[in-house]
């Protein structure tokens, strides 16, 4: 029997380690709490946040948008690459996402760079002191997410993963996933509904 057919028959759901999986859901609550109270700090301020958020840069929210879309697609192609034991493309996937989160870092950096530029902080107005909370705290994950795929793609670059034995690279999947998904909520949330 190959490699290949006996991976596929012990794949595991959710794939990877529960403990990331305990990990992912505890970090979409506490998501889920900081999205909620924007939204109910928004109601009892619709004018305040309608004019701030018209400051933000939404052209480099979009970008960024499209940056996380596209590492999810390298890693989601990382993880097939090594469930078919192939350890090289599998690396090249991964290499590909850490180049999209720090070009997503990269715009976001400069964002804030520009609102510093202008005074701009968590004590300037109720709106800002969200939008940076959130974001940053954000940023902080993307920041993780891409020093967990540099990790793993080291790791698949030195044969250490095989299609029988992938698990950690599942996890880091699925984390960097946690990631977007959240940003996804967050882009819409902060940038776009008035």
């Amino acid at each position: 029997m190959s490699d290949k057919l006996v991976a596929a028959q012990v794949r595991h759901y959710p794939p990877g380690d529960l403990a990331v999986w305990i990990l992912i859901m505890a970090e979409l609550l506490v998501f889920a709490l900081f999205f909620a109270a924007y939204g109910f700090t928004r109601m009892g301020h619709v004018a305040l946040f309608n004019q701030y958020q018209a400051t933000l840069d939404r052209t480099a929210a979009v970008a960024n948008t499209l940056a996380l879309i596209t590492a999810s697609y390298f890693v989601v192609r990382a993880v097939a690459a090594i469930r078919e034991g192939n350890s090289r493309h599998s690396a090249r996937w991964l290499w590909a996402g850490v180049g999209m989160g720090v070009l997503f870092l990269f715009i976001k950096g400069g964002e804030y760079a520009e609102h510093l530029s202008h005074g701009i902080n968590l004590s300037t107005n109720t709106f800002y002191m969200f939008y940076l909370s959130l974001t940053f705290f954000h940023f902080m994950h993307v920041i993780v997410g891409v020093i967990v795929l540099v990790i793993l793609a080291v790791k698949v670059g030195q044969g250490r993963y095989s299609a029988a034995e992938h698990a950690d690279v599942e996890s880091g999947a699925s984390y960097w996933h946690m990631v977007d998904l959240v940003w996804l909520i967050l882009f819409p949330l902060v940038y776009v509904m008035h």
